[in-house]
């Protein structure tokens, strides 16, 4: 597969999604107040940011995500 059916393809994906929305589902439970999703059509990933609105997930994010995971395991497992 050469780079020109690999960006048409991905054109495909996005022009679909921009037409009927984004099929987002719920990929992990970072907390019960932060997740991470992604669009199953255009593999687009999203999390919560802190007011609530879904923001795209940058690495940096991911890597906040992975950190909040930790403190959360380690805070329930100590109750």
């Amino acid at each position: 597969m050469n780079t020109i059916e690999i960006k048409e393809k991905f054109l495909k994906k996005n022009i679909l999604c921009s037409l009927f929305g984004h099929k987002i589902i719920t990929t992990r439970n970072v907390t019960n107040h932060f997740k991470e999703f992604k669009c199953t059509v255009c593999h687009l990933e999203l999390t919560n940011d802190e007011n609530g609105q879904k923001t795209f997930l940058t690495p940096e994010l991911k890597e906040i995500n992975e950190t909040l995971i930790g403190f959360y395991k380690k805070r329930v497992h100590a109750l």
